[in-house]
């Protein structure tokens, strides 16, 4: 009697339209339940027993909307995921693709360690021939911001190769940082009496997190003193990178991202071929021009 009258006071049962309009479902009422409790638990097991307490609900409700435990933590990931696509998606473009690609690393890191638990659902759980479908989502997002700088031909490799790599130490970073964080209890402890200015500044702000970001975006780029002076505009081809290929990586971007009508789709699959093995081309040997010659 008691156990149902919590879910009826929770539920459509409550006291006056009002209440009732505004009062969450039980499938939110456990998904909320389930989230909360995975924020708290510091990396330990969450049973069904305590959410289902702590929504106010029976097993077989709980079973009703989601079918079973991994069915409600495949929710608790999608729920997360919508939080964390709200956080990327925040960043408006500006002038700078360089700039906005480095401000995309800062909010997945502060996303990850402000969301330490949900965060190692989310991205902890990848296995082999196992890639979690937030992991291609967050890619795609990163591959998009990426190619506004191919555009611009200040990519030396693909796209879709540089989402790959700085996504790879994106994540790396956030999860040292977590486990850093959660590994060391007087370092938590140090840094919640710590009241100096520094101790304001996010973790994204890190000396780990801002050199891996650089350096991993020095490495996707033609010019690696774009990371330091986002508006200088060097041109390509620096460091032994043909000059062509960063054309052709900016002019296939540019075809993929504007699908021009002008050519058939054979021949837009065929140029695109052209494209991508100059893309993919070495770079020149030390003393050899990129036009072949010597």
């Amino acid at each position: 009697m008691r156990k149902g009258a919590v879910e009826v006071a929770g539920g459509a049962a409550a006291d006056g339209p009002q209440q009732r309009a505004a009062a969450p479902s039980p499938r939110e009422r456990i998904l909320q339940a389930a989230m909360e409790l995975v924020a708290a638990s510091d990396g330990n097991a969450v049973s069904t027993r305590q959410i289902t307490e702590r929504a106010g609900v029976t097993a077989p409700t709980l079973y009703h909307h989601f079918g079973d435990k991994d069915g409600l933590m495949e929710a608790v990931v999608a729920r997360g995921f919508e939080e964390f696509i709200r956080s990327e998606g925040s960043i408006e473009h500006t002038d700078a693709p360089i700039e906005d690609v480095k401000r995309l690393w800062d909010v997945h890191v502060q996303f990850g360690v402000t969301h330490a638990q949900l965060y190692l659902l989310m991205f902890g759980n990848a296995g082999p021939s196992r890639r979690p479908g937030v992991v291609v989502e967050a890619e795609r997002l990163l591959e998009a911001e990426l190619t506004r700088l191919a555009v611009a031909g200040h990519l030396a490799v693909r796209p879709v190769e540089a989402a790959r790599a700085v996504l790879a130490s994106n994540i790396g970073v956030t999860l040292m940082l977590i486990a850093d964080a959660d590994g060391d209890s007087a370092a938590r402890d140090a840094a919640a009496r710590d009241t100096s200015p520094a101790a304001a500044e996010p973790l994204s702000a890190s000396a780990l997190s801002v050199q891996t970001r650089d350096a991993v975006l020095r490495s996707v780029l033609t010019d690696p003193a774009l990371v330091d002076t986002p508006r200088a505009g060097a041109p390509a081809g620096q460091d032994g990178q043909p000059s062509y290929v960063a054309a052709a990586i900016a002019l296939n971007a540019t075809l993929q991202s504007s699908h021009p009508d002008q050519l058939s789709g054979t021949e837009m699959k065929l140029f695109l071929e052209w494209l991508h093995r100059l893309s993919s081309a070495p770079p020149a040997p030390p003393g050899r021009r990129t036009d072949g010659t010597s």
